[in-house]
């Protein structure tokens, strides 16, 4: 379970976060909706441990990991421009993870392409990512951010530097592999419709404050 408590922030002299209370259970997906500028990349980032809060606190399980850092939140952000690294092959970006966790680079790459087959990439394991369209980057993208079996998936715009049509095929892709790996997750969306199809309930940030929309 993935708890935000009193969560408040600040951007300049300006409220951006006020009180703000969510929880998000196992298996879950929590869709985030709001205008542009409404603070829901700032919350996502509080999460993630890249920011601090200026108020309240991150819980998850139990647990207080307002001050923890990044790394040892295991938790997996995934970025709407895909975040893969071009200098490495389809096979070196899933396993990177492994990697930095210290996995032999052997044994990392056996499991980096056991979770591409299972993907439909495993052919393309040694192209560089260039070579990939959208949605097979995406694919990618989610592969290297399920690997390391984080705690919990924080989903920036995922979606939004695709066309609509493979935006569409993506959906249920994702919500499937999301909801079989049975991680909390937050998905952050402007598109109402997306939120629909893939998340179990959906919350709007406006003026610093969560509305709960279904």
């Amino acid at each position: 379970m993935l708890e935000l408590r009193h969560i408040s922030q600040n951007y300049g002299d300006r409220a951006l976060l006020q009180d703000i209370n969510l929880s998000v259970a196992a298996g879950e997906i929590v869709a985030l909706l709001g205008p542009s500028g409404s603070g829901k990349s700032t919350l996502l980032a509080i999460v993630a441990g890249l920011q601090s809060p200026l108020g309240g606190s991150v819980w998850f399980n139990g647990q207080d990991i307002t001050r923890l850092p990044p790394e040892q939140r295991r938790f997996a952000l995934m970025f709407q421009d895909f975040a893969l690294f071009p200098h490495l092959s389809v096979l070196d970006n899933v396993a990177f993870g492994l990697i930095e966790q210290r996995l032999d680079k052997s044994k990392a790459r056996a499991k980096a392409l056991a979770m591409l087959a299972l993907f439909g990439l495993a052919d393309h394991a040694r192209y560089k990512v260039w070579h990939l369209s959208g949605g097979e980057q995406q694919r990618v993208a989610l592969a290297r951010a399920l690997i390391t079996q984080p705690r919990a998936l924080l989903l920036d715009e995922p979606f939004s530097a695709l066309d609509a049509d493979l935006r569409t095929s993506l959906r249920d892709e994702f919500k499937a592999r999301i909801q079989a790996a049975g991680v909390p997750t937050l998905l952050v969306t402007h598109d109402e419709q997306e939120a629909r199809a893939m998340a179990t309930r959906a919350v709007r940030l406006s003026h610093g404050r969560l509305a709960a929309l279904w």
